[in-house]
C-alpha cells in the first residue's frame, strides 16, 4: 500500500521526486530521486524494470492521486491503474503519459482528426475558401453538411456481389443464400423463407424478377401475407439492407471466422464514384483557397503542405494561418512529413502514433506536467532522431519535467539524468545500477555502458548468397517502379528513413510477387491476467493433454479458466472486491494462495509436479519436465533463444515489458514457422529492446541463416545494419522524396555511399 509522507524539506520536493522502496513487478525495494525539469532517461536491458519505476510506480501513483481529486461519481469513469507497491512517493506532479499504443479510430478517424489539426483547416475553408460552403463543420467528412452521401463520408462504397452471394440453382429453402446467417435454420433464413413475398421451394432462377427484387431489396416493408411461423411485429428488411446494416455501415466488434470468410468472398470495395475517394461532398470540393480545395491539402504531404500554407498572406487569418503552420511544422519536426493528413489513423504504427502525440502536447499552454515516454525513437532513422530531441527539450524548457524510457545512444546522451536498472531481466533485474550524468555512465561496466563506449563492427566478411529472388517493378504507394535482387541464405538488412518505403517493398511487395516468405510484422502482442507465454505459444492445451494422461482426469481440470479454476477467484489469481465508487481492491486469493487452481486440480500432477507448479518453472525448467513431450519442449526451447528463458512459462502477460512482449511474439512466430531454408521477413525487431538483447537477436538471426534460412530485417537500428551480410538502402528521404533503390551490397560498401543517409551516420559509430 502507497504511503505518501509529506516531506520536511520543502525545497527538496520542489525539486526532486523521491521514491522509496518500489516493489512494482520484478523492483527489487528501489529508492531514487528523480530531478524535476530535467529530462531524465531510464536504462537498461530489456524486463529489468525501467518502465515498471517510470510507469508502474511514478506514473500509475501521480495519475491515481490526481483522479482522487475528483467526485467518486467521475472517478469511477476514469481510467483505474493498479495502486504501486512502494514504501513512500513524494514529489509527484500532473502527469501524462505518452506511449506507443496505436491509435484506436475507426476509418472516420484520420491522422488530421488525431492531430487537431483538421478542425484548424476547416475553420480556415469557412473564412477565407471561395466560394463558401458554411460554416466550418460543413467542410468535414464526418457532419451531413460536408460529408459525400453516396459513401456517407468514408470515400469508398462497399457492394455485395450478388453473383457470389446467391446460388440461383437452389430454392431458399435449400439455403440460395451463401451467407452464414442466412444458412438454413438461422434466424435470418426463417425470416426469408416464412415472409411469403416469393416461393421458397423453388430455385431462385425461376422467380420473378419483381418478387426477387423485392426479396432482396426491401427495407421497412409491412408484409402483406406473411405465413404463420413469421415474427408478428417488425417490418421486413431485404437480404442486402440486412447485410449492408450489420457489416458494411459499421465494423461488429466481433465475426466469426466463418463470417469473416463469407464478407472477403461476396463484399467489394472500391473508390466512391461520385467524391473519388475524398469523402467530401460537391460544394465543400468546390471551396477554394488559391486553387486548392480542403480535400487537396489533405492528401498532400504534411512537408509540402507547410509550405503552401507558408504561402498564404491573408492578414485577417494570420493567427490562424501561423498556427497551421506551427503544427505542420512540428509533424515535420518528428519526421512524419512524409504522411498526409487524410491518413486513416489506426493505420499508423505505434510509433508514428505516440510521435502525433508528442505534437499534441507541444503547445499546450500548462508547465510543471511531468510527462513520461515509452521509446520515443522507436520508428525513427538516426537521422530524425535529433528531431526528437528538440522536441523533448522544448518540453523541458516550458518548465516540465521529462521521463524517458529508452535504449537510444543519441537519446541516452541527451539526457540530463540517467537512471540505469539491472543488472540482468526478471528477477535478475529491478535494482538501480547507476544515477548520474550520461558522460559518467559510458564510464562505467553496466551493460548500458558497455553499450555506450563500446562502437559497433562492420561485419567484413559477408556469407555469399545461395541464389536471388527479384522484385520486378514495384509501383505501390511511393514506390518508384524498383526492380531489386534480393539475396537468398543469408542475412539482409533494409534500410532507409522512416516513410521512404521499405516495409511496402519488403513486407508488401516481395511476398506477393514470391509467396514463400513469411512477414513477421510489428503487430502488438495482445494479453492480459489470463494470457501467458504458455498460450502465447499455443501449447497450453498440449500442457494440458500431458498432465491429463498422466493423471487420468479430463484436460479442462488443468485449465484456470476452466472445470481447474478456483472456484473463488475463478482461475485469476486474485480477488477484485468492487467498492462501487471508490477504487476497487486487489488481493491474493486465499483459497488457492494465487496459483488459480482448485484442489481437485492440484490434488495430482505430472512427475510429482502439480500444474501450478509446472506454470511457475521458467523454459528449462519446464523442458525438463515435459521432456517426453516434443511439440511443448520444441516450442519452449524458443523462449531460451530469443533470451526470454528467465520467465516463467505461467507468468501473466500484463507483466511484461515492451520489449519482452516483442521478443515473445518472435518466438510464437519463428516456432510456427520453423522449417529447412525458410524465408522470414522481420519489421523492426529490434523494437523495445538494448544493445544487449540486440546481440543476442543477431546471434539466433545467425543461427538461422547458418541452418538454410533466409532472413531479411526492416531496420533502423545500427547494430542491425552492420551486422548484415547485404544491405539495401531505400530513400533518400521520405514520401514522394523516398521510394527509390540508394544502395544495394554488403555493409562496409554502405558506409561510403555518398548519397546514403543510413551510410553518413553509420560511419560515425562504426569501428
Amino acid at each position: 500500500m502507497t504511503n505518501i509522507v509529506a516531506t520536511d524539506e520543502p525545497q527538496d520536493r520542489r525539486q526532486w521526486i523521491r521514491v522509496e522502496g518500489a516493489r512494482t513487478n520484478n523492483l527489487h525495494d528501489v529508492s531514487v530521486r528523480v530531478p524535476k525539469h530535467r529530462i531524465t532517461v531510464f536504462t537498461g536491458i530489456s524486463g529489468s524494470g525501467k518502465s515498471s519505476l517510470a510507469f508502474g510506480t511514478i506514473a500509475t501513483e501521480a495519475q491515481r492521486l490526481v483522479s482522487d481529486t475528483y467526485p467518486l461519481f467521475v472517478r469511477n469513469r476514469l481510467p483505474h491503474g493498479r495502486p504501486a507497491d512502494v514504501d513512500r512517493l513524494d514529489g509527484l506532479m500532473f502527469t501524462t503519459i505518452v506511449d506507443q499504443r496505436p491509435f484506436t479510430g475507426n476509418a472516420r478517424s484520420t491522422l488530421g482528426t488525431a492531430s487537431d489539426i483538421a478542425p484548424l483547416l476547416r475553420l480556415l475553408f469557412s473564412r477565407i475558401g471561395s466560394p463558401t460552403a458554411g460554416f466550418s463543420p460543413a467542410y468535414s467528412f464526418n457532419d451531413p453538411g460536408g460529408m459525400c452521401l453516396r459513401c456517407e463520408g468514408l470515400g469508398v462504397v462497399d457492394d455485395v456481389d450478388l453473383d457470389l452471394l446467391l446460388d440461383r440453382t437452389r430454392s431458399l429453402r435449400e439455403g440460395a443464400i451463401r451467407f452464414p446467417t442466412f444458412a438454413p435454420g438461422t434466424y435470418r433464413w426463417k425470416r426469408m423463407v416464412h415472409s411469403g413475398l416469393v416461393d421458397p421451394d423453388q430455385p431462385l432462377a425461376v422467380l420473378p424478377a419483381a418478387d426477387l427484387d423485392t426479396l432482396l431489396c426491401a427495407e421497412g416493408l409491412r408484409l402483406a401475407a406473411p405465413d404463420p411461423q413469421y415474427p408478428k411485429a417488425g417490418r421486413f428488411d431485404g437480404v442486402i439492407p440486412r447485410l449492408r446494416a450489420t457489416y458494411l455501415r459499421r465494423n461488429p466488434s466481433r465475426l466469426t471466422d466463418e463470417e469473416k470468410a463469407a464478407l472477403d468472398r461476396v463484399v467489394t470495395r472500391s473508390t466512391c464514384p461520385e467524391c473519388e475517394g475524398t469523402r467530401l461532398n460537391a460544394s465543400v470540393r468546390a471551396s477554394l483557397i488559391d486553387g486548392r480545395s480542403i480535400a487537396d491539402w489533405t492528401v498532400t504531404p504534411i512537408s509540402e503542405l507547410r509550405q503552401i500554407v507558408s504561402a498564404l498572406q491573408i492578414p485577417s487569418v494570420g493567427p490562424l494561418v501561423q498556427t497551421i503552420r506551427e503544427r505542420l511544422g512540428a509533424m515535420e519536426s518528428v519526421g512524419l512529413g512524409y504522411l498526409s493528413l487524410d491518413r486513416t489513423s489506426n493505420t499508423l504504427s505505434g510509433g508514428e502514433a505516440q510521435r502525433v502525440k508528442i505534437v499534441r502536447h507541444l503547445g499546450s499552454a500548462l508547465s510543471d506536467v511531468c510527462y513520461v515516454f515509452d521509446e520515443p525513437s522507436v520508428g525513427l532513422h538516426p537521422h530524425d532522431v535529433h528531431r526528437l530531441l528538440t522536441l523533448l527539450t522544448l518540453l523541458r524548457d516550458a518548465h516540465n519535467t521529462v521521463l524517458v524510457v529508452e535504449h537510444h545512444p543519441a537519446v541516452i546522451a541527451a539526457a540530463d539524468h540517467i537512471i540505469d536498472l539491472g543488472p540482468g531481466a526478471g528477477a535478475d533485474g529491478g535494482r538501480v545500477q547507476f544515477e548520474g550524468t550520461p558522460a559518467e555512465l559510458s564510464a562505467t561496466h553496466t551493460a548500458t555502458g558497455r553499450m555506450l563506449h563500446t562502437r559497433i563492427r562492420v561485419n567484413d566478411h559477408p556469407r555469399t548468397a545461395g541464389g536471388v529472388v527479384t522484385i520486378k517493378h514495384a509501383t505501390v504507394h511511393n514506390l518508384h517502379d524498383i526492380t531489386v535482387d534480393v539475396p537468398l541464405r543469408v542475412f539482409s538488412a533494409v534500410s532507409g528513413v522512416a516513410g521512404s518505403g521499405k516495409s511496402t517493398l519488403m513486407a508488401s511487395e516481395l511476398p506477393r510477387q514470391h509467396p514463400g516468405f513469411t512477414v513477421i510484422g510489428q503487430m502488438p502482442l495482445h494479453g492480459g491476467i489470463r494470457s501467458t507465454p504458455v498460450t502465447v505459444l499455443d501449447i497450453a492445451e498440449s500442457v494440458r493433454e500431458a498432465f491429463s494422461s498422466a493423471t487420468g482426469l479430463h484436460p479442462s481440470w488443468f485449465s484456470a479458466n476452466a472445470r481447474g479454476a478456483c472456484p473463488v477467484c475463478k482461475g485469476k489469481g486474485i480477488v477484485i472486491t468492487d467498492l462501487a465508487f471508490l477504487d476497487d481492491v486487489r488481493t491474493t486469493c486465499e483459497a488457492c494462495g494465487g496459483s488459480r487452481f482448485n484442489p481437485t486440480a492440484l490434488a495430482i500432477g505430472l512427475h510429482g509436479q502439480t500444474i501450478a507448479q509446472a506454470l511457475s518453472m521458467n523454459a528449462a525448467q519446464a523442458t525438463d519436465l515435459f521432456s517426453g513431450h516434443p511439440e511443448i519442449t520444441r516450442r519452449l526451447a524458443w523462449l531460451g533463444k530469443v533470451g526470454l528463458g528467465y520467465l516463467t512459462i505461467g507468468q501473466s502477460l500484463d507483466t511484461l515489458s515492451g520489449g519482452e512482449r516483442q521478443r515473445l511474439l518472435l518466438a510464437r512466430q519463428l516456432s510456427t514457422t520453423e522449417s529447412d531454408h525458410q524465408q522470414i521477413v522481420l519489421d523492426e525487431p529490434t523494437a523495445g529492446l538494448h544493445g544487449n538483447d540486440v546481440d543476442d537477436l543477431l546471434t539466433l538471426l545467425d543461427q538461422l541463416v547458418d541452418s538454410g534460412a533466409t532472413v531479411i530485417a526492416i531496420e533502423h537500428n545500427q547494430r542491425v545494419i552492420a551486422h548484415a551480410d547485404h544491405v539495401i538502402d531505400i530513400g533518400p528521404g521520405a514520401g514522394n522524396d523516398g521510394g527509390r533503390v540508394i544502395y544495394q551490397g554488403p555493409p562496409a560498401g554502405l558506409i561510403a555511399s555518398p548519397y546514403s543517409l543510413t551510410g553518413r551516420h553509420l560511419r560515425d559509430i562504426v569501428t
